[in-house]
Protein backbone atom coordinates (compact mmCIF):
# COMPACT_ATOMS: atom_id res chain seq x y z
CA UNK A 1 0.00 0.00 0.00
CA UNK A 2 1.25 3.80 -0.84
CA UNK A 3 2.10 5.74 2.08
CA UNK A 4 -0.48 8.54 2.39
CA UNK A 5 0.27 11.91 4.28
CA UNK A 6 -2.55 14.59 4.57
CA UNK A 7 -1.28 18.06 4.07
CA UNK A 8 -3.51 21.01 5.27
CA UNK A 9 -3.44 24.71 5.45
CA UNK A 10 -4.51 26.23 8.58
CA UNK A 11 -5.56 29.40 10.36
CA UNK A 12 -6.44 29.83 14.41
CA UNK A 13 -9.85 30.26 14.13
CA UNK A 14 -10.90 27.17 12.10
CA UNK A 15 -7.47 24.71 13.82
CA UNK A 16 -9.27 22.56 15.92
CA UNK A 17 -12.00 21.23 12.87
CA UNK A 18 -8.82 21.68 10.71
CA UNK A 19 -8.01 18.98 12.38
CA UNK A 20 -10.49 16.52 11.99
CA UNK A 21 -10.31 16.98 8.15
CA UNK A 22 -6.89 16.83 8.20
CA UNK A 23 -6.71 13.35 10.16
CA UNK A 24 -9.90 12.16 8.14
CA UNK A 25 -7.84 12.75 4.54
CA UNK A 26 -5.38 10.42 5.77
CA UNK A 27 -7.90 7.58 6.85
CA UNK A 28 -7.16 7.72 9.97
CA UNK A 29 -9.97 5.28 11.08
CA UNK A 30 -8.93 2.89 8.93
CA UNK A 31 -5.58 2.25 10.77
CA UNK A 32 -6.68 2.70 14.79
CA UNK A 33 -9.75 0.07 15.50
CA UNK A 34 -11.92 1.77 17.48
CA UNK A 35 -12.00 -1.23 19.94
CA UNK A 36 -8.64 -0.72 21.68
CA UNK A 37 -7.49 1.78 23.96
CA UNK A 38 -5.87 4.89 22.29
CA UNK A 39 -2.53 6.39 23.65
CA UNK A 40 -1.89 10.13 22.49
CA UNK A 41 1.61 10.77 23.10
CA UNK A 42 2.07 14.23 23.82
CA UNK A 43 5.20 16.25 23.60
CA UNK A 44 6.97 18.00 26.37
CA UNK A 45 10.19 19.46 25.29
CA UNK A 46 9.94 22.05 27.84
CA UNK A 47 8.34 23.33 30.78
CA UNK A 48 7.45 26.60 29.24
CA UNK A 49 5.40 27.57 26.21
CA UNK A 50 8.07 28.02 23.59
CA UNK A 51 6.44 28.33 20.47
CA UNK A 52 6.78 24.78 18.36
CA UNK A 53 8.46 23.14 21.09
CA UNK A 54 5.89 20.91 22.45
CA UNK A 55 2.17 19.32 21.45
CA UNK A 56 0.18 22.42 20.68
CA UNK A 57 -2.96 23.01 22.48
CA UNK A 58 -5.03 23.07 19.40
CA UNK A 59 -3.37 19.83 18.48
CA UNK A 60 -4.42 18.00 21.45
CA UNK A 61 -7.91 19.66 21.15
CA UNK A 62 -8.07 18.74 17.18
CA UNK A 63 -7.40 15.05 17.79
CA UNK A 64 -9.81 14.39 21.22
CA UNK A 65 -12.49 16.37 19.41
CA UNK A 66 -12.54 14.20 16.24
CA UNK A 67 -11.70 10.93 18.00
CA UNK A 68 -14.78 11.49 20.36
CA UNK A 69 -16.92 13.07 17.35
CA UNK A 70 -16.02 9.98 15.47
CA UNK A 71 -17.04 7.12 17.53
CA UNK A 72 -13.81 6.15 19.90
CA UNK A 73 -15.01 5.99 23.24
CA UNK A 74 -13.69 8.63 25.73
CA UNK A 75 -13.07 6.04 28.43
CA UNK A 76 -10.36 4.47 25.91
CA UNK A 77 -8.37 7.86 25.10
CA UNK A 78 -5.23 8.07 27.34
CA UNK A 79 -3.80 11.51 27.58
CA UNK A 80 0.34 9.70 27.71
CA UNK A 81 2.95 11.19 29.33
CA UNK A 82 6.93 10.45 30.27
CA UNK A 83 8.81 12.12 32.32
CA UNK A 84 12.67 13.58 31.56
CA UNK A 85 15.52 14.47 33.60
CA UNK A 86 15.60 18.00 32.45
CA UNK A 87 11.61 19.25 32.16
CA UNK A 88 8.83 18.52 34.91
CA UNK A 89 5.92 17.46 32.37
CA UNK A 90 3.57 18.07 35.61
CA UNK A 91 4.53 22.06 34.86
CA UNK A 92 4.50 21.76 31.66
CA UNK A 93 1.28 20.49 30.58
CA UNK A 94 0.08 23.32 32.56
CA UNK A 95 1.89 26.38 31.03
CA UNK A 96 1.08 24.25 27.02
CA UNK A 97 -2.62 24.10 27.32
CA UNK A 98 -2.89 20.58 28.03
CA UNK A 99 -4.78 20.77 31.22
CA UNK A 100 -7.31 22.84 29.71
CA UNK A 101 -8.23 20.36 27.25
CA UNK A 102 -8.03 17.55 29.10
CA UNK A 103 -10.52 19.38 31.54
CA UNK A 104 -12.79 20.22 28.71
CA UNK A 105 -13.01 17.12 27.69
CA UNK A 106 -13.46 15.12 30.95
CA UNK A 107 -9.70 13.00 30.66
CA UNK A 108 -6.92 12.53 32.63
CA UNK A 109 -3.24 12.01 31.94
CA UNK A 110 -1.46 8.69 32.61
CA UNK A 111 2.09 8.91 33.36
CA UNK A 112 4.62 6.73 32.51
CA UNK A 113 6.43 6.87 35.56
CA UNK A 114 4.27 6.23 38.12
CA UNK A 115 1.95 3.56 39.37
CA UNK A 116 -0.15 1.63 38.03
CA UNK A 117 2.37 1.24 34.89
CA UNK A 118 4.77 -1.21 35.14
CA UNK A 119 8.03 -1.35 32.60
CA UNK A 120 7.76 -4.85 31.80
CA UNK A 121 11.01 -6.92 29.62
CA UNK A 122 10.37 -6.85 26.10
CA UNK A 123 11.99 -9.42 23.40
CA UNK A 124 11.52 -7.75 19.94
CA UNK A 125 10.54 -10.02 16.64
CA UNK A 126 12.91 -7.89 14.69
CA UNK A 127 16.82 -7.84 14.58
CA UNK A 128 17.97 -5.00 16.18
CA UNK A 129 20.37 -2.51 15.32
CA UNK A 130 21.41 -1.21 18.98
CA UNK A 131 19.48 -1.08 21.47
CA UNK A 132 19.99 -4.85 22.59
CA UNK A 133 23.55 -3.53 23.27
CA UNK A 134 23.13 -0.63 24.65
CA UNK A 135 20.79 -2.38 27.44
CA UNK A 136 22.29 -5.93 27.62
CA UNK A 137 20.37 -6.64 30.69
CA UNK A 138 16.90 -6.40 28.39
CA UNK A 139 14.80 -3.77 26.59
CA UNK A 140 11.58 -2.79 28.69
CA UNK A 141 8.66 -0.96 27.49
CA UNK A 142 5.21 0.24 29.29
CA UNK A 143 2.80 -2.69 30.07
CA UNK A 144 0.01 -0.67 29.06
CA UNK A 145 1.22 -0.27 25.52
CA UNK A 146 1.05 -3.58 23.86
CA UNK A 147 -2.75 -4.57 22.41
CA UNK A 148 -3.24 -0.49 22.33
CA UNK A 149 -2.97 2.04 19.37
CA UNK A 150 -0.99 5.27 19.68
CA UNK A 151 -1.12 8.70 17.86
CA UNK A 152 2.54 10.69 18.29
CA UNK A 153 1.84 14.15 18.85
CA UNK A 154 5.05 16.09 17.21
CA UNK A 155 5.95 19.32 15.90
CA UNK A 156 7.90 20.54 12.70
CA UNK A 157 11.09 21.21 14.11
CA UNK A 158 14.89 20.93 13.51
CA UNK A 159 17.25 18.96 16.31
CA UNK A 160 20.43 19.22 17.64
CA UNK A 161 20.91 15.56 17.54
CA UNK A 162 19.05 13.96 14.75
CA UNK A 163 18.41 16.54 12.11
CA UNK A 164 14.94 16.91 12.73
CA UNK A 165 12.57 15.60 15.04
CA UNK A 166 8.63 14.26 14.11
CA UNK A 167 6.75 11.58 14.51
CA UNK A 168 9.84 8.81 14.99
CA UNK A 169 11.26 10.76 17.64
CA UNK A 170 8.40 11.15 19.53
CA UNK A 171 8.15 7.34 20.49
CA UNK A 172 12.27 8.24 22.66
CA UNK A 173 10.74 9.49 25.45
CA UNK A 174 7.56 6.75 25.90
CA UNK A 175 9.26 3.55 25.23
CA UNK A 176 12.65 4.01 26.92
CA UNK A 177 13.01 4.84 30.27
CA UNK A 178 14.98 7.54 32.32
CA UNK A 179 18.64 6.14 30.99
CA UNK A 180 17.22 6.69 27.32
CA UNK A 181 20.75 8.88 27.02
CA UNK A 182 22.98 6.18 26.63
CA UNK A 183 21.37 5.58 23.05
CA UNK A 184 22.61 9.55 22.05
CA UNK A 185 25.30 8.15 20.54
CA UNK A 186 23.45 5.84 18.15
CA UNK A 187 19.64 7.65 18.37
CA UNK A 188 19.65 7.41 14.42
CA UNK A 189 19.48 3.61 14.76
CA UNK A 190 17.57 3.54 18.28
CA UNK A 191 14.91 5.84 16.55
CA UNK A 192 14.34 2.62 13.96
CA UNK A 193 14.63 0.47 16.29
CA UNK A 194 12.08 1.93 18.65
CA UNK A 195 9.58 2.52 14.80
CA UNK A 196 10.42 -1.73 14.52
CA UNK A 197 9.32 -2.19 18.19
CA UNK A 198 5.91 -0.20 17.57
CA UNK A 199 5.10 -1.97 14.58
CA UNK A 200 5.18 -5.28 16.70
CA UNK A 201 3.30 -4.27 20.01
CA UNK A 202 0.39 -1.54 18.79
CA UNK A 203 -2.97 -2.53 16.95
CA UNK A 204 -2.86 0.94 15.48
CA UNK A 205 0.31 3.51 14.49
CA UNK A 206 -0.75 6.91 13.42
CA UNK A 207 0.82 10.09 13.64
CA UNK A 208 -0.57 14.17 13.68
CA UNK A 209 2.51 16.80 13.47
CA UNK A 210 1.67 20.86 14.34
CA UNK A 211 3.41 23.25 12.07
CA UNK A 212 1.25 26.27 12.91
CA UNK A 213 4.60 27.34 13.99
CA UNK A 214 7.79 25.90 13.07
CA UNK A 215 11.32 25.34 14.68
CA UNK A 216 14.47 26.27 13.21
CA UNK A 217 18.09 25.80 14.60
CA UNK A 218 18.82 24.40 17.89
CA UNK A 219 15.80 21.79 18.69
CA UNK A 220 13.85 20.99 20.98
CA UNK A 221 14.14 24.12 22.70
CA UNK A 222 16.17 26.55 21.64
CA UNK A 223 15.09 27.14 17.87
CA UNK A 224 13.88 29.98 16.19
CA UNK A 225 10.16 29.99 15.52
CA UNK A 226 8.54 30.65 12.47
CA UNK A 227 4.38 30.96 12.24
CA UNK A 228 3.94 28.81 8.70
CA UNK A 229 0.28 27.53 9.28
CA UNK A 230 0.15 24.02 8.28
CA UNK A 231 -0.66 20.61 10.04
CA UNK A 232 0.13 16.67 8.75
CA UNK A 233 -1.03 13.25 9.38
CA UNK A 234 -0.22 9.92 8.36
CA UNK A 235 -0.31 6.45 9.22
CA UNK A 236 3.13 6.35 7.99
CA UNK A 237 5.87 7.24 10.44
CA UNK A 238 8.55 7.88 7.99
CA UNK A 239 6.82 9.17 5.46
CA UNK A 240 5.34 12.38 7.43
CA UNK A 241 8.75 12.96 9.11
CA UNK A 242 10.06 12.66 5.50
CA UNK A 243 7.71 15.23 4.09
CA UNK A 244 8.29 16.87 7.20
CA UNK A 245 11.80 17.67 6.32
CA UNK A 246 11.35 17.96 2.84
CA UNK A 247 8.83 21.24 3.62
CA UNK A 248 11.98 22.71 6.08
CA UNK A 249 13.76 22.56 3.39
CA UNK A 250 15.88 19.73 3.69
CA UNK A 251 16.30 16.07 1.51
CA UNK A 252 14.59 13.64 3.96
CA UNK A 253 17.18 10.78 2.94
CA UNK A 254 20.09 12.96 4.59
CA UNK A 255 19.04 12.10 7.98
CA UNK A 256 19.98 8.36 8.83
CA UNK A 257 17.27 7.31 10.62
CA UNK A 258 14.95 8.27 7.90
CA UNK A 259 16.96 6.39 5.52
CA UNK A 260 17.81 3.57 7.65
CA UNK A 261 13.90 2.88 8.34
CA UNK A 262 13.07 3.45 4.59
CA UNK A 263 15.81 0.63 3.59
CA UNK A 264 14.44 -1.82 6.57
CA UNK A 265 10.97 -1.60 5.03
CA UNK A 266 9.60 0.40 8.19
CA UNK A 267 7.52 2.99 6.34
CA UNK A 268 8.74 5.38 3.16
CA UNK A 269 11.42 7.99 3.34
CA UNK A 270 11.19 9.13 -0.61
CA UNK A 271 8.59 11.51 -0.84
CA UNK A 272 8.67 10.91 -4.79
CA UNK A 273 6.69 7.66 -3.57
CA UNK A 274 4.53 9.17 -1.08
CA UNK A 275 0.70 10.37 -1.73
CA UNK A 276 0.10 13.79 -0.42
CA UNK A 277 -3.07 14.75 -0.36
CA UNK A 278 -5.18 17.87 0.55
CA UNK A 279 -2.21 20.86 0.11
CA UNK A 280 0.42 20.76 -3.08
CA UNK A 281 3.33 21.37 -1.11
CA UNK A 282 5.03 20.80 -4.30
CA UNK A 283 6.94 24.52 -3.90
CA UNK A 284 7.07 24.83 -0.43
CA UNK A 285 10.51 25.35 1.09
CA UNK A 286 11.02 26.75 4.71
CA UNK A 287 14.56 27.12 4.05
CA UNK A 288 15.49 26.25 7.14
CA UNK A 289 19.28 25.76 8.30
CA UNK A 290 18.57 23.09 10.74
CA UNK A 291 20.79 22.03 13.89
CA UNK A 292 22.68 24.87 15.15
CA UNK A 293 24.96 24.01 18.66
CA UNK A 294 24.42 25.92 21.92
CA UNK A 295 26.91 25.63 24.60
CA UNK A 296 24.87 22.60 25.90
CA UNK A 297 24.59 20.63 22.57
CA UNK A 298 28.59 21.19 22.18
CA UNK A 299 29.35 19.55 25.66
CA UNK A 300 27.13 16.42 24.59
CA UNK A 301 28.22 15.99 21.49
CA UNK A 302 32.03 15.77 22.47
CA UNK A 303 30.97 13.10 24.94
CA UNK A 304 28.91 10.94 22.15
CA UNK A 305 31.11 11.72 19.08
CA UNK A 306 34.04 13.70 19.83
CA UNK A 307 37.22 14.01 21.86
CA UNK A 308 35.60 12.49 25.20
CA UNK A 309 34.22 9.95 23.94
CA UNK A 310 36.36 7.59 25.77
CA UNK A 311 35.04 8.98 29.06
CA UNK A 312 31.08 8.38 28.24
CA UNK A 313 30.69 5.65 30.48
CA UNK A 314 31.99 7.59 33.39
CA UNK A 315 30.18 11.11 32.45
CA UNK A 316 26.41 9.43 31.36
CA UNK A 317 26.61 6.27 33.77
CA UNK A 318 28.45 7.06 36.82
CA UNK A 319 27.34 9.60 40.59
CA UNK A 320 28.69 12.34 39.07
CA UNK A 321 25.24 11.73 35.82
CA UNK A 322 23.04 14.16 37.78
CA UNK A 323 25.45 17.18 37.27
CA UNK A 324 24.47 17.04 33.70
CA UNK A 325 20.91 17.24 34.57
CA UNK A 326 21.56 20.32 36.62
CA UNK A 327 23.80 21.84 34.17
CA UNK A 328 21.18 21.99 31.22
CA UNK A 329 18.73 22.97 33.57
CA UNK A 330 20.61 26.31 35.00
CA UNK A 331 21.42 26.76 30.94
CA UNK A 332 18.46 26.75 29.43
CA UNK A 333 16.37 27.32 32.59
CA UNK A 334 18.10 30.68 34.19
CA UNK A 335 20.21 31.72 30.84
CA UNK A 336 18.86 30.92 27.50
CA UNK A 337 15.19 31.45 28.14
CA UNK A 338 14.97 34.44 30.16
CA UNK A 339 17.99 36.29 28.05
CA UNK A 340 17.15 34.73 24.34
CA UNK A 341 13.59 32.99 24.68
CA UNK A 342 11.61 35.27 26.36
CA UNK A 343 11.56 37.92 23.35
CA UNK A 344 11.25 35.82 20.88
CA UNK A 345 7.88 34.09 23.12
CA UNK A 346 6.73 37.51 23.38
CA UNK A 347 7.09 38.84 19.99
CA UNK A 348 4.76 35.90 19.30
CA UNK A 349 2.33 36.35 21.86
CA UNK A 350 1.22 39.33 20.18
CA UNK A 351 0.53 37.25 17.07
CA UNK A 352 -2.78 35.34 16.42
CA UNK A 353 -1.30 32.00 17.18
CA UNK A 354 0.04 33.58 20.77
CA UNK A 355 -3.23 35.20 21.43
CA UNK A 356 -4.68 31.80 20.85
CA UNK A 357 -2.25 29.93 23.49
CA UNK A 358 -3.34 32.88 25.60
CA UNK A 359 -7.36 31.37 25.45
CA UNK A 360 -5.75 27.89 26.89
CA UNK A 361 -4.05 28.94 29.80
CA UNK A 362 -5.06 28.77 33.31
CA UNK A 363 -4.96 31.41 35.31
CA UNK A 364 -1.33 31.55 37.02
CA UNK A 365 0.08 30.35 33.67
CA UNK A 366 -0.15 33.48 31.66
CA UNK A 367 2.99 33.62 29.51
CA UNK A 368 4.36 36.40 31.42
CA UNK A 369 4.69 34.31 34.71
CA UNK A 370 6.21 31.54 32.99
CA UNK A 371 9.97 30.73 32.85
CA UNK A 372 12.91 31.81 35.49
CA UNK A 373 13.33 35.57 35.95
CA UNK A 374 16.58 37.10 34.46
CA UNK A 375 19.82 36.21 36.54
CA UNK A 376 22.85 38.60 36.58
CA UNK A 377 25.74 37.54 33.90
CA UNK A 378 27.69 37.58 36.77
CA UNK A 379 25.46 35.20 38.57
CA UNK A 380 25.43 32.45 35.32
CA UNK A 381 28.97 33.06 35.51
CA UNK A 382 29.31 31.99 39.12
CA UNK A 383 27.06 28.82 38.60
CA UNK A 384 28.60 27.51 35.53
CA UNK A 385 32.00 28.16 37.50
CA UNK A 386 30.53 26.24 40.64
CA UNK A 387 29.06 23.85 38.16
CA UNK A 388 32.72 22.77 36.60
CA UNK A 389 34.32 22.50 40.07
CA UNK A 390 31.62 20.36 41.50
CA UNK A 391 31.82 18.56 38.44
CA UNK A 392 35.53 17.87 38.58
CA UNK A 393 35.64 17.06 42.63
CA UNK A 394 33.22 14.45 41.74
CA UNK A 395 35.96 12.90 38.91
CA UNK A 396 38.37 13.27 41.16
CA UNK A 397 37.21 11.20 43.81
CA UNK A 398 35.83 8.32 41.35
CA UNK A 399 39.38 8.48 40.59
CA UNK A 400 40.79 7.90 43.83
CA UNK A 401 38.37 5.25 44.15
CA UNK A 402 35.98 7.35 47.40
Amino acid sequence: MQAKVAVLRTRPETVVEDYGRLMRLADYREHLPTDSRTHLKINISWHVWYPACSTAPWQLEGVVKTLLDDGYPRDSLMLTQNRTVVVDDKVGEVNNGHVTVAERYGLGFTRLYEPPVKWIRYQPRAEMLVLDQVYPDGIYIPDIFPGTNIIQLPTVKTHVFTGTTGAMKNAFGGLLQEHRHWTHSVIHETLVDLLAIQQEIHTGLFAVMDGTICGDGSGPRAMEPYEKGYILASADQVAIDAVAAKMMGFDPMQFDYIRIAHERGLGCGDVEQVEIVGEDISDVNFHFQGRRDTFASRGQKAIYHGPLKPLENLLLRSPIVPWSYFASRFYHDYYWYPYVGRPRVERLAEGDWGQLLQQYLPPGAELENQGNSRLPFAAVAAGAALLAAGTMTRLLRLARGR
